[in-house]
């Protein structure tokens, strides 16, 4: 049985993927999007979200928790100095995995994973929401519009 078993592998031992996602995560936050196999698109977004989140508050402790995971300074300079800015009114959901296909050598399911605030096509069309309308319930209906009578001239006298 499998109770208890949330995590993929990827067919790794432990230090080799979390060296990986390490390395995966800093080219996402250096290039804002990679292409990458879906299961690794995948297991990436479980890696760098909570990272992102953290960066949020740019504390000494936060940077030092980044810091472990990612082992590459300019990376996490990069995390906390602009994406956390770009990202600090929303709450989760930072990345956003696309399906791309099969790749021709070995028929792998391709995704790109990208940060979703840095995607200027998906964000281009998107209009601020307006304000939701309420239905009068019960209420009056709307006067129609008021008649205006005119004064006669003095050609009718």
């Amino acid at each position: 049985m499998r109770h208890g078993k949330k995590f993929n592998h990827l067919g790794r031992k432990t230090a080799h993927r979390k060296a990986m996602l390490a390395n995966m995560a800093c080219s996402l936050i250096e290039h804002k999007r990679i292409n990458t196999t879906v299961a690794k698109a995948k297991a990436l977004k479980q890696f760098v979200e909570p990272m992102i989140t953290k960066s949020k508050q740019d504390t000494t402790h936060n940077r030092r928790i980044v810091m472990s995971r990612l082992r590459q300074k300019e990376a996490v300079a990069e995390l906390f100095r602009d994406v956390a800015a770009k990202v600090a009114d929303r709450p989760g959901g930072y990345t956003r995995i696309i399906k791309l296909g099969n790749r021709l050598g070995d028929n792998a399911d391709m995704a790109m994973i990208e940060l979703v605030d840095y995607n200027e096509i998906y964000n281009a069309d998107k209009k601020p929401k307006k304000t939701t309308r309420r239905s009068r319930r019960g209420g009056s209906k709307p006067a129609a519009a008021p008649v205006v009578e005119t004064k006669a001239t003095n050609e009718e006298e």
